[in-house]
């Protein structure tokens, strides 16, 4: 077995939070021999494993608590040990950009090609390596929920290995995103439950893109979702005939990204009385369309999000309007009565707010034709994926 796996047990890491609860090295020894018996569900560790992987997770397990620890009972917990993103000038020490740009390109949002790329997560840098260098930080649950998927193949994906939790909160069922793993933790299966700061995995440096991630560049990216269609496979076939879909429902094209650093930034402000129904309630609209449709995943699922119009109650719902952010979230749903609806057309642009536009275009939703604004292909595609 290697001690060299997590330096911080040294103190090389003076302000990673592993640090805020002391813990010797014997004792993280005399836990690893505990783990299968005395830690309830903590590990699930395979003895057909080498015993470098198995004091790996045991030693993630017990500083994944040392980490989370500290901390007061929050929605949404950072998913690893590097909490730089509460710190004075912090954002340097938290994010890892890409090759050649500054670490904000590994932020939320239009921050890559000039400002006409979307990334749709965080990508979190590692504070702790072993003797070759390799990240051994623990990634851990960002809020108690179950597995809904893992992609054990790295080969498979841009992610790499990745795990999918799904969480329901405030009445919102959403999806965290864990990517780029260099190890799942055994018992990490679909359908398991999963807690607030329980490890999943180690950080890695995975991803089947040709030019790869260095393991200097090494990190977790992190997303915060809402999922768009259950019938996303169906949908799939129909408009990619012909195109490989190796994930199902749980294709990066059906999921769609919340700000994870506005949402934990928020939550950190506002404390007890965050609420992640109204933070999603108050995101800045980019256009409004209308959709002849009454009955799609997302009027269920994310019901919360749906306005009273008591017209429509009154003469039946013909359709909804749709308020969209930047990234194509629908976060507010009028239902419209067939005397609102003016347009036959089965997706209709009502307006766009230009100024959102100007500060985030990289989605691409809309563009401008004239004095006439339009869908775009990417966003007529968006929302018959919704209605499908």
């Amino acid at each position: 077995m290697r001690r060299g796996v997590f330096p911080a047990l040294a103190g090389q890491s003076g302000r990673d939070a592993f640090h805020r609860v002391p813990i010797s090295t014997k004792k993280i020894w005399d836990a690893v021999e505990r783990v299968p018996t005395n830690i309830e569900g903590a590990a699930h560790l395979s003895r057909r494993r080498s015993d470098s992987r198995r004091f790996r997770f045991a030693a993630a397990f017990i500083l994944g608590l040392a980490a989370v620890a500290p901390l007061r009972a929050e929605t949404f917990h950072l998913p690893t040990a590097n909490h730089a993103i509460f710190e004075k000038d912090g954002l340097d020490r938290f994010l890892v950009g890409t090759i050649g740009k500054p670490p904000a390109s590994g932020g939320f949002g239009c921050v890559r090609t000039d400002g006409w790329q979307m990334h749709e997560g965080l990508d979190i840098r590692c504070l702790q390596r072993d003797k070759r260098g390799e990240p051994t930080d623990p990634v851990l649950a960002t809020a108690d929920g179950t597995v809904a998927y893992v992609n054990a193949k790295a080969g498979l994906s841009n992610y790499g290995r990745y795990i999918i939790l799904r969480h329901t909160i405030d009445g919102i069922e959403i999806y965290s995103l864990y990517g780029h793993l260099s190890e799942i933790r055994d018992g990490v299966r679909i359908g398991a439950p999963v807690k607030a700061g329980e490890p999943i995995a180690i950080m890695g440096h995975t991803a089947n893109t040709r030019e790869g991630i260095s393991k200097d560049r090494a990190h977790v990216h992190f997303e915060l979702n809402l999922l768009v269609n259950d019938r996303f496979e169906s949908w799939h076939k129909q408009n990619a005939p012909g195109q490989r879909n190796d994930h199902g429902m749980w294709n990066g094209q059906n999921l769609l990204g919340l700000d994870p650093m506005r949402v934990l930034q928020e939550q950190k402000t506002a404390g007890a009385s965050f609420n992640l129904l109204g933070h999603i309630r108050t995101q800045t609209e980019l256009c409004r369309v209308l959709v002849r449709a009454t009955d799609f995943p997302w009027v269920h699922r994310y019901a919360a999000l749906v306005r009273a119009n008591p017209l429509a109650q009154k003469e039946r719902v013909a359709g909804y309007e749709l308020a969209l952010n930047f990234n194509g979230i629908p976060f507010e749903l009028t239902p419209r009565a067939a005397s609102e609806i003016k347009s036959k057309t089965k997706i209709q642009l009502l307006s766009v707010n230009e100024a959102e536009y100007q500060r985030n275009p990289c989605r691409k939703l809309v563009h401008q034709r004239g004095s006439r604004w339009e869908l775009t292909t990417r966003g007529t595609e968006l929302m018959e994926l919704l209605i499908h």
